[in-house]
């Protein structure tokens, strides 16, 4: 693929992503859109790439995929980020836009801000919730999720602060498990997919629509995953669903 050289090209003159900004419930400072933009902008353009950005109609906020288009012709998508607005009017929806499409393209770049204060290195990683064990089929149910009466607040984190990557499954309000990094995140991740898809006593239609279920909770974590990860795990998903269709075809 042509795109895949160009943009490994590019990735070699991104800019770091200066925080420029100030929170102003923190003071703590972050990085724009407009700063993550101009670190990597010139580089794509230079090597044959426009970097788009598609939104898709959600009820409580605004979805985000980044895309970059080759001059070949050539696209390479980069996963769905959903970003729930803080409030539901025009500022609230502005808000969580901005947001979405800045983390979405930090992501699909693999691009940090600069920690220009050093506070990010020195915080203490928070602690892990305690998991109780539950019944993965169970808690893969394809229902629909239900709507917060109060959606959370949308704040800026300072890079390295937190550090956590959620698993989360259709209805449950809270993540199934937290891990450290994404490596870790994927393991807990394919674990409870396999569970799925394994579950002999379930039609592989159900299998399917729970797995996809399952995806689209974790839409915002694989949006995080760096570029490799981020293909790997989709082929490894692709390749359950394409299990489960031809034993559905076969049993036909």
């Amino acid at each position: 693929m042509k795109i895949a050289a160009a943009f490994v090209a590019a990735k070699r003159a991104f800019a770091p992503a200066l925080k420029t900004n100030t929170n102003s419930h923190f003071k703590n400072k972050y990085v724009d859109l407009a700063s993550c933009l101009e670190a990597v902008n010139d580089a794509l353009l230079e090597n044959g790439i426009a970097v788009y950005q598609e939104t898709f109609d959600v009820q409580d906020g605004v979805t985000v995929e980044t895309c970059f288009l080759h001059e070949s012709g050539e696209t390479l998508r980069m996963g769905k980020l959903h970003v729930p607005a803080a409030k539901h009017d025009p500022q609230g929806y502005g808000s969580a836009l901005t947001y979405a499409r800045r983390y979405s393209l930090m992501a699909a770049c693999g691009i940090a801000a600069e920690d220009d204060d050093g506070n990010a290195a020195s915080r203490k990683p928070p602690q892990r919730p305690e998991v109780k064990p539950a019944n993965p089929l169970d808690a893969v149910a394809p229902k629909a999720l239900p709507k917060p009466s109060e959606p959370p607040e949308i704040i800026e984190f300072e890079d390295g602060a937190g550090g956590t990557w959620a698993l989360r499954v259709p209805n449950e309000a809270k993540p199934r498990s937290m891990s450290a990094d994404e490596a870790a995140w994927v393991v807990e991740f394919n674990a409870l997919a396999d569970a799925v898809m394994k579950a002999g006593k379930v039609p592989p239609a159900d299998r399917i629509s729970k797995l996809k279920l399952l995806r689209t909770s974790n839409d915002a974590e694989i949006a995080r995953l760096s570029m490799v990860e981020r293909a790997r795990f989709l082929q490894t998903f692709s390749a359950r669903i394409g299990a489960l269709d031809a034993l559905m075809k076969a049993a036909a």
